[in-house]
């Protein structure tokens, strides 16, 4: 399976908050979303954080009790799967809430969701996904173990080509694990300087500490777009 990383950044590394919002980042924007199509990925994964933030409907309170508890296996809705477009949701707790199993988001086309789910995820969760119709796969026991889960994904969905485009931590896992092909970034001349917002990688407390990644430069480009 063919990974990349694409993510928009300011200059001083940031991937969120309102300076993208800033005139100046209006042709960068414009070139990330081209870039993004050039790529011609069949799914595209986000973490936790960035799911809650535009793609799912907040978390979810309290599950109705099931009368026989599911068992923690993979679960795919094949309609779901023959529509090859996925969007592939990293919730290793099992917390999502989801009003249906297709994302639509302006300007892209319609994807079924995908959950990454480690064994922490509760089997009345699982009962809920299915009522949904959100596929789930199972990748780790606390912490998701990334390189299952490419297996998972291309085994029971064919998925070729994965993007993976946020979060910080998120993105580190699949860099630190050397699962990642390639990283497009695309640098937006703004930067706000301060020290809350998400970067374009980052260690989270709770994983094991990993030295430096080295990466080499394939080729750089000026974006020179007019700014609206």
């Amino acid at each position: 399976m063919f990974v990349v990383c694409h993510m928009l950044a300011s200059l001083d590394g940031k991937i969120d908050g309102a300076i993208f919002g800033a005139k100046e980042a209006a042709p960068a924007l414009k070139a990330y979303g081209e870039l993004r199509k050039y790529y011609g990925c069949q799914a595209t994964l986000y973490g936790t954080t960035t799911m809650l933030g535009g793609y799912a409907d907040g978390k979810v309170g309290s599950l109705s009790p099931i009368s026989t508890p599911l068992p923690r296996e993979d679960w795919v809705n094949v309609k779901g799967r023959d529509m090859d477009n996925f969007v592939v949701s990293v919730d290793p707790k099992g917390e999502l809430a989801f009003s249906s199993h297709i994302s639509e988001k302006k300007g892209r086309e319609p994807a079924h969701i995908i959950e990454a789910l480690t064994e922490q995820a509760a089997p009345k969760y699982l009962a809920y996904l299915r009522e949904k119709g959100v596929s789930y796969v199972f990748a780790g026991k606390e912490a998701l173990d990334c390189g299952l889960l490419l297996q998972k994904l291309h085994n029971r969905f064919g998925i070729e080509r994965l993007m993976v485009a946020g979060g910080g931590v998120m993105n580190w896992s699949f860099l630190s694990e050397g699962l990642l092909d390639e990283i497009s970034l695309v640098v937006a001349p703004v930067a706000d300087g301060g020290n809350t917002a998400v970067s374009i990688f980052e260690q989270a407390p709770f994983l094991p500490g990993h030295s430096p990644v080295g990466l080499a430069l394939k080729e750089s480009r000026c974006w020179k777009g007019k700014q609206e």
